[in-house]
């Protein structure tokens, strides 16, 4: 865990001291005659930068999570609204047949030929036909009743009305 939480860092010092040194200088194995520093720093994690972690990606989980969920719940109403409209066309045809066949059930011929060989019944002939004849140029009397003995009184007081006012 050392070597984990380690920092390598380059020393550029030894270098910035001297002149540039010749490549005559260089020992015989083919290394610089002084090797740079490489030095450890340990860096602490701070505790919260953990927990903030952890945070972030609980969070990001859960978006994640929320997302997927909508998308799922999306796709699954896209495809009940596919559905019923499908039945919606099936439902739709059926009722353009049932329309169609009804109209050809009440065509004149299907009528006639069911009342011909079902009922039994059969096309009038002319000399089934009675005519009447209707008098238009008679008047219609109602004769004038009689009226009763208080209708006889009422009369005449409205005549001895009549005559007093003149």
């Amino acid at each position: 865990m050392t070597e984990r939480d380690s920092v390598y860092r380059y020393s550029a010092d030894v270098y910035s001291s001297r002149p540039a040194e010749k490549p005559e200088s260089l020992p015989s194995h083919g290394t610089p005659a002084k090797r740079p520093q490489i030095t450890m720093i340990q860096t602490e994690a701070k505790r919260g930068s953990v927990f903030t972690i952890i945070l972030v990606s609980a969070l990001a989980v859960v978006l994640l999570g929320t997302v997927i969920y909508s998308l799922n719940r999306r796709n699954t109403m896209y495809s009940k609204v596919a559905s019923l409209n499908s039945e919606l066309n099936l439902a739709e045809a059926e009722n353009v047949r049932l329309q169609s066949e009804l109209e050809g059930k009440l065509s004149a011929k299907n009528i006639e030929d069911y009342a011909e060989n079902v009922l039994g019944m059969k096309k009038i002939d002319s000399s089934q036909i009675k005519y009447i004849e209707i008098q238009t140029d008679d008047v219609v009397n109602i004769p004038q009743q009689d009226e009763s003995i208080l209708g006889k009184v009422k009369t005449f007081f409205e005549h001895c009305v009549e005559y007093f006012r003149g």
